[in-house]
């Protein structure tokens, strides 16, 4: 196991430095940072050459993208145009967002997985049909939708929940966003569960289990549920984080000042370092939650080996 992490860790390198290059070249190379610092302002050419110069956007792209990686590992991500550096814009907004992500994930795994064992132990019965059309309106509702109408409906006319999220965006206020952020996610978490289990429950096993008097709550419990999770995992794996990214539209809607605040008020404002600081974390995140579903594969299927 030891020699696998390590390898796999090795091989994060290449994928890591590929995937920031690409983020790096189409921020700097397809925009301009000084003109964006300028707005609608045309700046003087000698201030421009100046800021390009103490920038070292004079230099060539891979010259400009070898400084920037050595100033990361000294843990410097740049300053952004408002004077603020971009860790410290990190500081306050990841943590937000991880909260609101922790929210969503376990919304996702809790109701999503339920919901998937119950369709699929009632195949073909009203109660599967059911929760299969829901799924697929879940789905099929764009989320700035659905936020809007759970904000307006738990939020502003029945008023359960607060419409809006604090500045301290405590655990309460993120029931109702987390909610929203996990919607779609949770609908394709139960239509994966529900395949599962609907196959594995027909499995050999399944019915020597059944032969030799076991209860059926350990059957599914033990069994065909801890067999039907791997597709799962994936997927959630995957998922945590395309919602600490994507997070950018329900962040919006409940006035949540998180990753996803920060990149839509970079990319509205072509604020090259704080766009390019976040993804590349963003990019360490999925490197991570990837690497971490490899490992639970062994522990959901004992038949895994990593040698």
């Amino acid at each position: 196991m030891g020699r696998y992490v390590i390898r796999r860790l090795l091989q994060m390198i290449p994928v890591f430095i590929g995937s920031t290059f690409l983020i790096f070249f189409m921020v700097y190379a397809l925009g301009d940072p000084v003109a964006a610092l300028f707005g609608d302002r045309a700046p003087d050419p000698a201030t421009a050459a100046r800021i390009r110069h103490d920038l070292h956007l004079d230099q060539p792209l891979w010259k400009q993208y070898l400084h920037y990686m050595g100033q990361i590992f000294q843990g410097d991500f740049g300053t952004a145009f408002n004077g603020q550096q971009v860790t410290e814009l990190m500081a306050s907004a990841f943590p937000v967002t991880l909260r609101l992500t922790l929210v969503a994930v376990a919304i996702e795994i809790v109701v999503g997985i339920t919901f998937g064992v119950i369709s699929g132990l009632k195949r073909g019965r009203p109660l599967d049909t059911g929760l299969l059309v829901l799924t697929l309106v879940v789905i099929s509702v764009p989320t700035f939708v659905s936020g809007y109408l759970l904000q307006y409906l738990f939020g502003v006319k029945w008023g359960w929940v607060s419409p809006s999220v604090s500045i301290d965006a405590r655990l309460d206020e993120l029931i109702l966003p987390g909610t929203v952020l996990a919607l779609v996610s949770l609908a394709y978490v139960t239509r994966l569960s529900r395949t599962s289990i609907a196959e594995n429950v027909r499995a050999d096993y399944v019915r020597t289990a059944v032969a030799k008097g076991l209860p059926r709550h350990r059957v599914i419990t033990r069994h065909v549920l801890r067999n039907s999770l791997i597709p799962v995992v994936t997927f959630i794996g995957a998922d945590i984080g395309a919602l600490m990214g994507g997070a950018i539209v329900t962040e919006r809607i409940f006035n949540i000042h998180g990753v996803g605040y920060q990149l839509y008020q970079g990319i509205l404002r072509n604020n090259a370092p704080t766009v390019v600081g976040f993804v590349t974390i963003l990019v360490i995140v999925f490197l991570l939650a990837n690497l971490l579903v490899d490992l639970l594969y062994a522990v959901l299927d004992p038949r895994i080996r990593y040698a």
